[in-house]
């Protein structure tokens, strides 16, 4: 029998590139004989009662098409299914926004929606770990303090769209930023302390590529913790375009932990995971070992 496939679509992701590559991704459904049924979102709220309809009526599939904001939604809908018992649905990711952070942790081309799709045809799926913060899913990293700042800003700005808005926000945000009073605990070991942030990844990137938790993996059941204690304004610029190949992480600065549970209080932090806003702290943080199955190459 066929497997059933739905594929919940934001046309407008990519300034409209997730339309413009549609029929192309549903091409490699249609090609490798999968039952498709396509659903496009008019807003947040409509893709999110598309999502939970799909896994509700048990399909067999769920691909979510579009940017961060999609992943994290597809990300959130299975894992409840799947805590609740019910394992009848796979989760498919197709990037199509300007981060694209969840695919490349996990192996996905971020600029190839079409090779995306060929790989949820193709079916092969694994478990991978999730973190739970306050009752929500995150798939790939949660930032708290200078980074979920910035995020924020990013988010709230109606102009530019796309991935430029980041080197701007993060412009914007350094001219009031001072360093940010943590207090961690990191597996039942209390510290406290000031930080520029502290991230905690399940893999390794966000902000369309920033490798803040390099050697994150979403299969070893534990979470990377990366903490850039206080520095300049000028110093952190100059370790922000560093954050994409990783070497950041060399300077005397940076701290990088694992942990399985983490606690994250302080005055003034909010966290942003997927790009997305979780809640402000306290944040009650902890991985969530093989909780989700998904395609991947």
């Amino acid at each position: 029998m066929s497997r059933r496939v739905t594929l919940v679509v934001n046309p407008s992701a990519g300034k409209g590139r997730a339309q413009e590559l549609l029929p192309l991704v549903a091409g490699q459904f249609r090609d490798a004989g999968l039952a498709l049924q396509i659903l496009l979102s008019r807003d947040f709220a409509e893709a999110q009662q598309m999502t939970r309809d799909a896994v509700g009526d048990g399909v067999d599939v769920l691909a979510v098409m579009g940017g961060d904001g999609m992943m994290h939604l597809g990300v959130n809908t299975c894992a409840q299914q799947h805590l609740l018992g019910d394992h009848s649905t796979t989760l498919g990711l197709i990037p199509a926004g300007t981060g694209n952070d969840l695919c490349r942790g996990v192996g996905l081309d971020p600029k190839d929606p079409v090779a995306a799709a060929a790989v949820i045809a193709a079916g092969r799926s694994m478990p991978i770990d999730l973190i739970r913060v306050n009752g929500r899913f995150v798939g790939a990293v949660l930032g708290t303090g200078f980074d979920a700042l910035v995020n924020g800003r990013a988010n709230a700005m109606p102009w530019p769209k796309g991935s430029m808005r980041y080197p701007l926000a993060t412009l914007a945000e350094l001219r009031v930023f001072s360093p940010l009073h943590y207090r961690l605990t990191l597996d039942g070991e209390l510290r406290e302390l000031d930080a520029m942030f502290v991230a905690i990844g399940n893999t390794t990137s966000y902000g369309g590529g920033m490798r803040i938790c390099p050697n994150a993996d979403p299969t070893d059941g534990e979470l990377d913790v990366t903490i850039i204690h206080p520095v300049g304004r000028l110093k952190l610029l100059r370790l922000l375009p560093l954050m994409y190949s990783g070497r950041f992480a060399r300077d005397p600065c940076v701290e990088q932990l694992r942990a399985r549970e983490i606690t994250v209080e302080g005055p003034g932090l909010v966290g942003y995971g997927d790009g997305e806003l979780i809640s402000a702290a306290p944040l009650q943080v902890s991985v969530i070992a093989k909780a989700l199955p998904l395609y991947v190459p």
